[in-house]
Order: C-alpha cells, then sequence, then structure tokens
C-alpha cells in the first residue's frame, strides 16, 4: 500500500489594497505561478489585492488554492466582507472575522509567503513567526516588507526560517528546500523519542 504524502501548502500573504498591492501585482502572480509549478497548494486569505494576483497566477500554471475566508457563508464572504470567490477550488469559510481567520489560515499552512503588505499581513507574519513556520519575505515588494528587517532586530529573537529574497521563483525554491529540512529534522526527534 502506498504511503500518504500530504502536499506542501504554501500561503501567499499580502496587501488587499494600497501602494504594494500597485507595486507588487506581477511579483505576487510570479510566485502564485512557482508555488503551482513546484506541486504545492497555494492557500490564501480568500480577498482581493495580492493574494487574488498570486491565486491567478497559481490557476494559470494549473495549480490548486485554497481560500480561507473570515465569513461563516458565502452569501457572508460576497456580501458583508465584498470578497471574491474568483480563482480558488475550495473556499473554507471560517466564520472567525479577519484575525481569527489570518491564525486558521497561517496555521493550516507549511509556509507563509509575504509580498507586499500592511497590518493584517503584519499579523500573519507575528503568528508564523511564533508557529516556527518557514517564511519568505519577496523583498522590493513594498508595504510591510521594507520593515520586516527592522522588526526582527528589534524584536531580538532571531531570524527562525525567515528567508529573504528578491526573486519571486527563488524564493519558492528557497522555501520548500525549508519545509522540507524542518519536516526532517521534525521526523528525526520524533524518532529519536520513539527509541
Amino acid at each position: 500500500m502506498k504511503k500518504f504524502k500530504p502536499k506542501i501548502k504554501i500561503c501567499v500573504s499580502g496587501a488587499a489594497a494600497g501602494e504594494s498591492l500597485k507595486l507588487s501585482k506581477k511579483s505576487a502572480e510570479a510566485v502564485g505561478g512557482a508555488v503551482a509549478r513546484a506541486g504545492a497548494i497555494l492557500t490564501t486569505g480568500a480577498t482581493t489585492g495580492l493574494p487574488a494576483h498570486a491565486a491567478i497566477g497559481a490557476k494559470k500554471a494549473g495549480g490548486t488554492v485554497f481560500g480561507f475566508s473570515p465569513a461563516s457563508t458565502k452569501g457572508e464572504h460576497t456580501r458583508k466582507y465584498r470578497l471574491p470567490l474568483t480563482d480558488m477550488d475550495v473556499v473554507v469559510f471560517t466564520g472567525s472575522g479577519y484575525a481569527g481567520r489570518n491564525l486558521i489560515l497561517t496555521r493550516s499552512s507549511d509556509a507563509v509567503i509575504i509580498v507586499g503588505g500592511r497590518i493584517g499581513t503584519l499579523n500573519e507574519f507575528t503568528i508564523a513567526f511564533e508557529d516556527r513556520k518557514v517564511i519568505g519575505v519577496l523583498e522590493g515588494s513594498g508595504g510591510i516588507t521594507s520593515e520586516l528587517k527592522d522588526i526582527l532586530n528589534v524584536a531580538k529573537k532571531g531570524k527562525k526560517h525567515v528567508l529573504f529574497d528578491t526573486d519571486p521563483q527563488r524564493l519558492v525554491t528557497r522555501v520548500i528546500k525549508e519545509i522540507k529540512l524542518a519536516d526532517g529534522h521534525y521526523h528525526d526527534k520524533r524518532r529519536q523519542k520513539e527509541d
């Protein structure tokens, strides 16, 4: 019997609107396309802006996209939150609002890639950081990405698994490599405890 191996899930977090959206639409699409070509599932906040562009890139590359909505239902998603239902294969209606959705989204993903972003993106970054997730930061994409090195220096908690790169494809490749290294380390530790 073939052993089940789940696909890697990579979240793209970024601004739904604002300056970094104008600056980094193509970069977000490139990240989404790279995630899909690597055979991973793209996860997003089922929102507009840069995450939506990442989803477009993933779908163009033949990938799978899971969206995590802050809403409880499809109607609430489209009417109250005014969010799209396009370019996603699965939408999970968390019913948790934005802050709760951010927690569920990042914890459901193996890594988070930050493109541009504002306060919600910073929230997803800090959740992923505290959960010791692999994090990729697309440098030059504007918004909160321009501040993350300084935030890490001020926090004095090290960089853990935070990777910075200016190239979308290279960043995705590095993130997946780091996920596999971290996963192997986790399994090695578990085997040692079982012995």
